[in-house]
């Protein structure tokens, strides 16, 4: 509560009040009517965000802003919100970026425009309820919810393989949400019929279970970052997907995942976390190492990028499977960062889709010549993307190889090993794309960006090179819930 105002109920409610109202516009006749109307409510809904960082106290471990009412009195299931400094800059980071993706398709979309921007609407308002709740089955109802916009947008305004890539986007991350609703079932009865996330923290769970639970959580988060080897929905998704629902896939739904880890897997099972963190370890460096040379092969720019998300969240996981601050809070600043740097890309992409309808890296070539600005944009981001000091994306890294020298030099080594490949996959796509000569009429008649998404683009500009730059904002209000989280998993009898 905030004054008095139930804020976080405010920042779930209010996107998909928004979103409601938009549907209502009814059908394209009035598309320019439900396109200002989610322009208005997403600005509204990172405004009403703000007040989660400047009245956040980063000194304390504890929830804030927590609002707690009975729902279902009979399996005592409640409607428990509230943030601490792992969920806060999330439910910023997906504020954030709702009023870009809806400006993005401003144009873009013209056709089912009301359901368009209504979905993503809906959409921000159910995420930011995964991140705050803080009962099992409201976390569970909300997590399940998160499918349904991701769904249609797939499948409605995708490419010609839309149906087949959102079903299989749906059906993996359904599939590896129902074990996680089993072990919540089982935390339940060893509660003693509580479903509140935080009294499982405090359950002292046989190791034996605590693996059975670990591996339930592991496939419902593990698909959502997604590690490898379950990770072969998301390339799919990414390139059937028009660009502002690959945006809000790799900017958000991804961070679903690394948030789960730290909030079920880590401080529930941490006898099992640290049993089986070898294991985990091992999966991290393979998306970074072998998903980067995957990277490499791509002629399709959605492709090469999406490939690219895989290796930069295997990241994610290697620094919480480090047990160390470094690691945790280089992860958690590689989330931030990816949400920057991976919606600003697929983004220009999708500025060069929108003029000659071809992802193909073949089909371009001296773009430069055509577009300077946009080039100098796409530009930064590619730097950004490859690790380069100064951007965003060397922060989180540079993090969690400190963390991971602290516990094994070949963890380092391996994981430093995308500093080379990110740059290699990267910084190749962009000579191919932006530079040379003129390859094709097509080419020859592109216009330079439009004031529309100058302003998106210098908007993720500034917010890579600031990260970059200063870090120390984001990783303040991380630090006591970091040290909480280590302090309990530390205590893991392993």
């Amino acid at each position: 509560m905030l004054f008095g105002i139930p804020l976080l109920s405010l920042i779930i409610w209010l996107p998909i009040l928004f979103g409601v109202v938009v549907f209502a516009t009814g059908g394209d006749r009035n598309a320019q009517l439900a396109r200002w109307i989610a322009l208005a409510g997403s600005i509204l809904g990172f405004l009403v965000a703000i007040p989660l960082y400047t009245g956040f106290d980063p000194s304390t471990s504890a929830m804030q802003f927590v609002e707690e009412h009975a729902w279902f009195e009979r399996f005592n299931v409640n409607y428990h919100l509230g943030v601490d400094g792992i969920s806060m800059p999330l439910i910023l980071l997906n504020c954030f970026i709702t009023p870009l993706v809806v400006t993005a398709g401003w144009l873009v979309i013209q056709e089912r425009v009301s359901q368009y921007m209504g979905a993503f609407m809906m959409m921000s308002g159910i995420i930011n309820g995964v991140f705050s709740s803080l009962d099992a089955v409201l976390f569970y109802v909300f997590w399940e919810a998160s499918l349904i916009p991701m769904f249609l947008i797939i499948g409605i305004w995708g490419g010609p393989n839309r149906v087949y890539a959102a079903i299989k986007f749906f059906l993996y991350t359904l599939m590896g949400s129902l074990l996680m609703l089993i072990a919540f079932i089982y935390l339940y009865q060893s509660s003693g019929g509580s479903f509140s996330i935080a009294d499982y923290h405090q359950l002292p769970i046989p190791l034996n279970a605590q693996i059975l639970i670990f591996i339930a959580f592991l496939l419902a988060f593990a698909v959502k970052v997604p590690m490898w080897p379950v990770h072969t929905w998301l390339p799919d998704a990414h390139v059937e997907a028009p660009t502002g629902g690959s945006v809000v896939l790799a900017a958000i739904m991804l961070k679903l995942g690394g948030y789960g880890f730290l909030r079920f897997s880590l401080p529930i099972t941490p006898d099992a976390s640290h049993y089986l963190a070898e294991m985990m370890i091992v999966l991290s460096l393979i998306a970074v190492v072998y998903i980067g040379l995957i990277a490499l092969m791509q002629a399709d720019m959605k492709k090469l990028i999406a490939y690219s998300s895989v290796a930069h969240m295997g990241f994610v996981t290697l620094g919480f499977f480090l047990f160390n601050a470094y690691g945790i809070e280089g992860a958690m600043v590689q989330m931030i960062s990816h949400g920057f740097i991976s919606g600003a890309m697929f983004l220009c992409v999708g500025v060069l889709y929108d003029r000659l309808h071809s992802r193909q890296i073949a089909d371009y070539g001296g773009v430069v010549n055509k577009m300077p600005v946009f080039a100098a944009f796409f530009m930064l981001f590619a730097m950004a993307n490859a690790g380069l000091p100064g951007t965003s994306g060397f922060v989180g890294e540079f993090m969690v190889i400190m963390g991971a020298v602290k516990v094994n030099f070949w963890y380092a080594f391996l994981a430093a090993t995308t500093l080379i490949f990110g740059a290699a996959y990267t910084l190749w796509m962009y000579k191919r794309v932006i530079f040379g000569a003129i390859a094709s009429p097509a080419v020859e008649e592109l216009q330079d960006i439009s004031k529309r998404e100058f302003i998106i683009l210098a908007i993720l500009a500034i917010a890579v090179l600031w990260l970059g730059v200063y870090p120390f904002p984001l990783t303040e209000v991380m630090h006591a819930s970091v040290d909480n989280l280590l302090e309990h998993v530390g205590n893991s009898k392993l």
